[in-house]
């Protein structure tokens, strides 16, 4: 990796976190350095969508703003089809004078399907150079788990945005004060199958050909929607360590979910500008992009990509945010997952071939 990592302890000086550590659950951590990034270039880039909320059979190659999108590959066995499911998983190749580089951003919900999509597109784990989330909601990580038990390169890492990537999630009930169980990412099992993870507050190369956001500002019209809420604190060695980044007060409270870690995946193409993959945008999806913007030092953005969480979105809202992406002036924009049927609509009525929709095991290439 060309980005230098700094192995420290950062639970130490919390009792309850320490007595965690001692028993092994965050015995392999890295937080990333915060020293500015040199932001890597890459002459193609692909990106395989394994799990999205939809699978078209009849879907049809496309292609617009120097993108092509290929159709998913049909098996010759006619038992056996792409499955989807709410979630996101995209595995993304890249290459660079010559080199290669593979990875993997988002696991879907469940195992099942995201093993099931891996070995009807054909593409390898033990390829893999590294892994990433971009956040701590279960239907990004919960296929992870049952994927590590798969042929994975030794001593692989895992880039997270930060320690809220592994707070206890959960879901309001109907009634009110209760809440449902939604998951929490858990790093004793990755430590387990000899996953070290990075915690990337600050942006990060990753791999030689790829960078993270590191944790995005808030700067633009954008707010939260609706959805989660978060648990601080550790419990029976699972969750996040609340004094990393909150005062003691907040230990063990349930909150509204205001996804302080969750980051982005980009990527600089030679000629074309920076594609930023943004796997829910709860944070904002300008904000995403303006903040690759801001620590790569790069204006031109080639290609905005991903889960953009505009389907619960209002109108008047949804109409006011599509305009802001509109004045980044992408060559295209590819949403997927949590974007919305509204969101297609609204970005088609603003800023019409511009706009491009994929499926379940469908190919997007950029600089060919």
């Amino acid at each position: 990796m060309t980005h230098d990592l700094a192995r420290r302890d950062f639970l130490k000086g919390s009792a309850a976190i320490a007595g965690a550590a001692a028993a092994g659950a965050f015995s392999c951590v890295e937080i990333a350095s915060a020293a500015p990034i040199e932001v890597p270039t890459v002459d193609k880039l692909s990106i395989r969508v394994l799990v999205d909320s939809s699978f078209d059979l009849f879907f049809k190659p496309k292609q617009a703003g120097g993108v092509t999108i290929a159709s998913p590959p049909r098996s010759a066995d006619y038992q056996k089809s792409l499955h989807n499911e709410w979630g996101l998983s995209l595995w993304l190749e890249s290459e660079a004078k010559g080199a290669q580089r593979t990875l993997m951003l988002d696991y879907g919900y469940t195992p099942e399907v995201l093993l099931n999509n891996m070995a009807l597109v054909g593409v390898d784990p033990a390829k893999l150079d590294a892994l990433i989330v971009s956040h701590g909601h279960y239907d990004h990580f919960g296929g992870l788990n049952g994927f590590l038990d798969d042929k994975l390169p030794a001593d692989v890492k895992l880039y997270a945005g930060g320690e809220d990537n592994f707070c206890h999630r959960v879901s309001a009930t109907p009634t009110k004060g209760q809440f449902s169980d939604f998951g929490t990412l858990d790093r004793r099992q990755l430590a387990a199958q000899r996953v070290t993870t990075v915690l990337c507050e600050t942006p990060t190369v990753i791999a030689g050909h790829a960078f993270t956001t590191g944790k995005i500002t808030r700067r633009s019209i954008e707010r939260v929607l609706p959805q989660t809420w978060v648990e601080f604190g550790i419990k029976d060695g699972l969750g996040c360590n609340a004094s990393h980044y909150l005062p003691a007060e907040m230990d063990g409270k349930i909150v509204p979910d205001e996804h302080i870690h969750e980051h982005a995946t980009c990527f600089n193409v030679r000629d074309f500008g920076l594609v930023v993959i943004s796997s829910c945008g709860h944070v904002g999806i300008v904000n995403s992009v303006k903040q690759a913007q801001e620590v790569s030092g790069i204006q031109k953005v080639h290609a905005i990509v991903g889960g953009f969480h505009l389907g619960p979105a209002p109108k008047d809202y949804l109409t006011e945010v599509v305009a802001e992406i509109r004045k980044l002036d992408p060559d295209v924009l590819i949403p997927m997952h949590c974007s919305g049927l509204n969101f297609v609509q609204e970005a088609t009525a603003q800023m019409g071939d511009k706009v491009l929709v994929t499926t379940t095991g469908s190919r997007l290439s950029f600089g060919i």
